[in-house]
């Protein structure tokens, strides 16, 4: 499975790349906006530089809701990187777009799924993600993982290609949940890929196997 952050923070993208374990990046207009970010250049600039930051796929969202508008905005995004994933909101026009893009070679990203219908559509279309949002799902009170479960069924059942990338994730929990539900990818905020890291049985180990070790250079010390 492939592990994305979800941030436009250059220091949480640079500590992720650190581990050793990113495979890519995912963004939106609300990501940009907490860090501060405005304006068509800025905006575009930043994508450029977390572009150069990681090696794989870089999603960055289109503004624009209408079909001319997204393909002029897609394509705008798509230059700036070969690894820029052109990010499309699962609407009616979006999936127009989405259609246009798989037929000039241009990575999608389709963002915003909460059904199977939905991920059945753009997968149709030619979407290479399907994002769909979990978190989102858990907080109207239905389950999550029973979406990612259901589009990895439909699409092993189809052969279809379209990776199925599990967003809107809020605890290492998920991560695992989505793995074992056959998400492709995962996008979650850096907590929750450092929380993968902890577990008490670790901490009581290690702090016994360097108590042990500092007994055994004491004796040493003291012979």
């Amino acid at each position: 499975m492939k592990f994305f952050i979800d941030t436009a923070n250059l220091q949480q993208i640079e500590e992720a790349a650190s581990l050793g374990i990113l495979d890519g990046v995912t963004t939106n207009p609300s990501l940009m906006a907490k860090e501060g970010i405005s304006g068509t250049a800025n905006v575009e600039r930043h994508y450029r530089t977390i572009a150069e930051m990681v090696p794989g796929d870089v999603s960055a969202e289109v503004i624009a809701t209408d079909f001319e508008g997204m393909v002029e905005e897609g394509k705008r995004l798509a230059g700036i990187a070969p690894n820029i994933v052109v990010k499309v909101p699962m609407i009616k026009d979006g999936i127009k777009a989405i259609s246009h893009f798989a037929k000039i070679g241009i990575k999608t990203n389709c963002t915003l799924i909460f059904s199977g219908a939905q991920a059945l559509l753009a997968a149709k279309a030619g979407a290479t993600y399907v994002s769909p949002f979990i978190g989102r799902i858990d907080d109207i009170n239905w389950e999550g993982m029973d979406l990612i479960s259901e589009i990895a069924a439909i699409y092993q059942t189809q052969g279809i290609k379209t990776e199925l990338l599990a967003a809107s994730i809020r605890s290492s929990k998920h991560i695992v949940e989505a793995a074992l539900a056959g998400a492709d990818v995962v996008t979650c905020p850096l907590s929750s890929i450092l929380g993968m890291l902890k577990h008490p049985l670790t901490d009581i180990g290690l702090e016994k196997f360097l108590a042990d070790h500092r007994k055994v250079q004491e004796a040493a010390a003291n012979a």
